[in-house]
């Protein structure tokens, strides 16, 4: 007898075994896809709890005395006897200014010396009051009330990340000292608030973590994209398009492509090497400006703009380049009107892409000088802005890491949500760009 027929809508045993491997295959790659987003989320999650505390800072509210017997003994407020005045004669004042906030707030002072009190406050409080004075000697005679900057300690126990059990060991910021804060905390004078000085300030040195700011960093880091931005991008769409249109097909232009791929693959170390030597030594340029950032960052940039490009007009179809010859057009004129304005979206895209990967560079940036702790005022000019020595992001966040308080690995990781900041809208410029320029045909 003939065997019954089966219908071909009916899955046999080979087709079943078919589907199940493709099932297993679309839950792996989906499984696969939700562990990258959980990994993701979990990365982005801890660098926003550890870093969200460097955008808030603590601020203790002052009254200071300002006797004209100790800062002007002359009484002509002549700005050269003022300045004449350092520092050090000012921090007394703070002193006295602390007890009597402490006993008007209720409390005592628990330190047989005055002095005591100043951990509570930045290092640099008797340089700002100094400022104040210097810029208005009206002052002088009077009193004066402002907001000092917490230390870095006393910033740490507003933040939870300082508690009494970890000063046990230490003297000079003692569980006293978290005592008097809570005093004053309660009083209404210290108080934590947003802190603007953060993305707009400078560095500072190694014992004011609660003065660093980042600013000063991020125009050294534009500085060096805007040199990336005018000399890759031209340079590397004329490569592009003479490797793709016009270059003939022989050994050089096999081996030059081949470099190209190669040097995109060069530890970035190396490019930091080879400016140190061309840029600095060779050409006499100034130690960690922006500008030999900029020129270095443009090398290692220049393979990653010039790939991306050549694919975006390999895109291009052969089409148009025809119709394009065939009604009479030039080579450059179809090159010029037809293929690269297509192909600019990808070429933008490229572009912004590789500059984003040059913005989070530090390794080279290290080695042509561009540390923390240069510049301590932004630039003034755009001339300084290029030329006058600066940080950048990824070198200031690198140095913030490696110094031992607590407060500048918060600090770091707030420089780095900035970092990560800058690169969200490097590549949502890359997206808008393609969008706004591509054609279809």
């Amino acid at each position: 007898m003939n065997a019954p027929r089966k219908s071909l809508f009916t899955p046999g045993p080979r087709t079943r075994a078919r589907n199940r491997a493709e099932a297993r295959f679309r839950a792996f790659a989906l499984a696969a896809i939700l562990a990258a987003l959980a990994f993701l989320a979990l990365l982005l999650a801890i660098i926003a709890h550890k870093g969200a505390p460097a955008f808030r800072q603590s601020y203790l509210t002052l009254t200071v005395d300002l006797p004209a017997e100790k800062l002007d003994p002359k009484g002509r407020r002549d700005p050269a006897d003022l300045a004449r005045v350092k520092t050090f004669k000012y921090a007394p004042l703070l002193d006295a200014a602390l007890e009597r906030a402490l006993a008007e707030a209720g409390g005592e002072n628990p330190f047989a010396k005055p002095k005591k009190l100043r951990a509570l406050l930045s290092r640099g409080a008797p340089a700002q009051l100094r400022a104040r004075v210097l810029a208005e000697p009206g002052l002088i005679g009077g009193r004066i009330t402002l907001r000092f900057l917490a230390s870095a300690r006393l910033d740490g126990y507003l933040k939870g990340r300082v508690t009494r059990e970890s000063l046990a060991r230490e003297r000079k910021f003692t569980p006293a000292h978290l005592d008097v804060a809570d005093t004053l905390r309660a009083a209404g004078l210290l108080e934590t608030r947003f802190n603007l000085a953060f993305l707009t300030g400078s560095d500072a040195s190694e014992s004011r973590p609660e003065a660093a700011g980042i600013g000063t960093a991020a125009l050294g880091t534009l500085a060096m994209m805007l040199v990336v931005l005018a000399l890759a991008l031209p340079i590397g769409v004329a490569a592009a398009l003479y490797l793709e249109e016009f270059a003939p097909g022989n050994r050089l232009t096999d081996l030059i492509e081949v470099n190209i791929s190669n040097l995109a693959a060069v530890p970035s170390i190396v490019f930091g090497i080879l400016g140190l030597a061309l840029f600095i030594r060779f050409a006499g340029l100034p130690q960690s400006a922006p500008l030999v950032g900029g020129l270095v960052l443009t090398l290692m940039t220049l393979p990653r703009i010039i790939i991306p490009a050549r694919a975006a007009l390999r895109a291009v179809p052969p089409s148009i380049r025809e119709a394009a010859l065939g009604v009479g057009a030039s080579r450059m004129q179809t090159v010029l009107h037809h293929v690269l304005p297509l192909a600019l979206p990808g070429i933008l895209t490229g572009t912004i892409i590789g500059m984003a990967q040059a913005l989070g560079e530090t390794a080279p940036l290290l080695l042509i000088g561009m540390i923390g702790f240069v510049a301590t005022n932004p630039p003034a000019t755009p001339a300084e802005a290029l030329l006058a020595p600066n940080s950048a992001m990824p070198a200031q966040i690198y140095e913030w890491a490696r110094r031992a308080d607590p407060a500048w690995y918060e600090r770091a990781w707030g420089g780095i949500i900035l970092l990560i900041g800058f690169l969200l809208l490097m590549n949502l410029a890359a997206i808008l760009l393609r969008r706004r320029f591509e054609r279809r045909w």
